[in-house]
C-alpha cells in the first residue's frame, strides 16, 4: 500500500500536512457542533471533535511508513543527519 501512494505521487509531507490539517479541522469541528447544533449539549461536540481527531494519528503513521519508504527508494527530500558522533581517522 505504502509502495502504491508513493508511485501515485503521495509523499510524506502531504501526510504530515494531513495530519496537522486534521488536527485543527477537529477544533473547528468541536466548535462549529457546539454553536450550529444548539440543545445537543457538550457531549455531541466533543464526540464530533475526537471522531475527526482520531483521522490525525493516521496520517502520521502514514506519513512515517513513507518517510521510511523514502529513505531506502533514495527519493527522501529532506536532509537527514547522523546523530552518531563522528570518529576522527587517526
Amino acid at each position: 500500500m505504502i509502495q502504491m501512494m508513493h508511485e501515485k505521487g503521495i509523499r510524506s509531507e502531504h501526510a504530515y500536512t494531513a495530519a496537522f490539517l486534521s488536527i485543527g479541522l477537529s477544533i473547528a469541528t468541536w466548535a462549529v457542533s457546539l454553536t450550529a447544533e444548539p440543545g445537543t449539549g457538550l457531549a455531541r461536540a466533543d464526540r464530533w471533535g475526537i471522531f475527526v481527531g482520531e483521522w490525525a494519528p493516521t496520517f502520521f503513521g502514514l506519513g512515517l511508513a513513507l518517510s521510511h519508504y523514502e529513505q531506502h527508494d533514495g527519493t527522501l527530500t529532506a536532509k537527514v543527519h547522523d546523530l552518531r558522533p563522528q570518529r576522527e581517522a587517526m
